[in-house]
Order: structure tokens, then sequence, then C-alpha cells
């Protein structure tokens, strides 16, 4: 994967607070708008969290674009403004966006707190330990095949870039799923991953 591409990736946090009685009404819609997301350029995934928050049901989605610029193309949309005109007689406080760089999403898409850091530190190990000791043997034949590439700062290189983008890109966005209920257990939130295959409302998330 490019390094430009690395750098640019970005997240769009979209917290939304339901009326009471608009529930249902809200996920038809927000399955909807997931769907419809997946259709533009440089989409790459987004996550729903749905929890409560003063006695209403809220639902916060984490969305995963290539670039600011893909991301801003879906934003200023005329699907999307047309979408969240409809939402907005379901929301108690409107629609709330922020933009935040991938990596800070690791541990806290769109929490409120952080994990403790030691629960932090464990789960880091557990995705980079695994690959620092088999990536390379992994490589080991390619760097035997090709000698030059086998030097001591090409095969860093080599591993370490490997590394990065697996950690980045697919590891640690499973491992913290699979973590979730051990890192943040009073969160009381369900974590659904919706893929282009599969159509996902949130279900009672009470």
């Amino acid at each position: 994967m490019p390094q430009r591409l690395a750098e640019e990736v970005v997240t769009l946090v979209i917290k939304h607070r339901i009326k009471a009685g608009a529930e249902s009404r809200y996920e038809a819609w927000l399955k909807r708008t997931v769907n419809m997301a997946q259709g533009f350029p440089g989409h790459l995934g987004v996550d729903v969290i749905g929890g409560r928050e003063a006695g209403l049901q809220t639902f916060t989605s984490v969305l995963r674009f290539g670039s600011v610029e893909l991301l801003q193309h879906w934003m200023d949309s005329v699907e999307r403004h047309e979408l969240v005109a409809e939402a907005t007689p379901m929301l108690a406080d409107g629609d709330q966006t922020q933009m935040h760089p991938l990596n800070e999403f690791w541990f806290t898409p769109a929490a409120d707190a952080q994990p403790p850091r030691w629960k932090q530190a464990f789960v880091t190990l557990c995705v980079i330990l695994p690959l620092t000791s088999l990536l390379p043997i992994f490589y080991g034949p390619l760097f035997k095949a090709v000698p030059w590439l086998g030097g001591y700062m090409p095969s860093t290189v080599v591993v370490t870039l490997t590394i990065v983008l697996l950690v980045v890109y697919l590891l640690m966005p499973l491992a913290t799923r699979l973590f979730a209920p051990w890192l943040q257990p009073r969160a009381a939130a369900a974590v659904l991953q919706v893929s282009p295959s599969i159509s996902t409302a949130p279900k009672d998330l009470k």
C-alpha cells in the first residue's frame, strides 16, 4: 500500500442521540445510509457502536475513507445531505460529526474514555509480537533469493513496513473488536462491522 495513502486515511465519527420512539425508524435509516456510503469511492469500512446517554439511545458510526478528499466528497454529496435532512427530526442533538486520523481509533472509536494504558499495551503486544517473530521467517526465502534485499537495513525496512501496514489496516481493528468487552467492560455497546456484502442494522442494544 502506498505510503501516501497510509498517511491520509481518515475516520469520520458521527454521533446521533435518538429521540424516544424513533429508534426503529432511525435503525432503518442507518442501514440505508451505511449501504449508500459503501458505494462511494475510497470507503474502507464502518463500525456502528450503540449505547445509551441521558436515557436516550445513541448510535456512533465510525467511517474510514482513503483520504480527506474522498471523505469530503461523501460529506458534500447530495445523497448525504438528503439523508441527514431525513434523519434530523429523529435526532435529539442534531448531526454531530468529527474527523480524525485513522490511528486515533485503535482503542477508542468515539468512546468517551480510553481503556487503561496497560490494557492497550497488552493488546498491542499480542498483535505485534507474533509478527516480529514470524515475518522474518516468512521473508527468509525472499531474502536468500535476493541477497541485496536480505541486508540488515533493507530487510529491516521490509519487515517493519509489513508490520505497520498489517497492524494499522487489519490486525489492530480486529483485535480491538475482539477485546472490546475486556478493554471497556462498562461501555455496554455493541460493535458491528458492516461489510459491502452484508447489510447490518443495529439490534436491541439496551
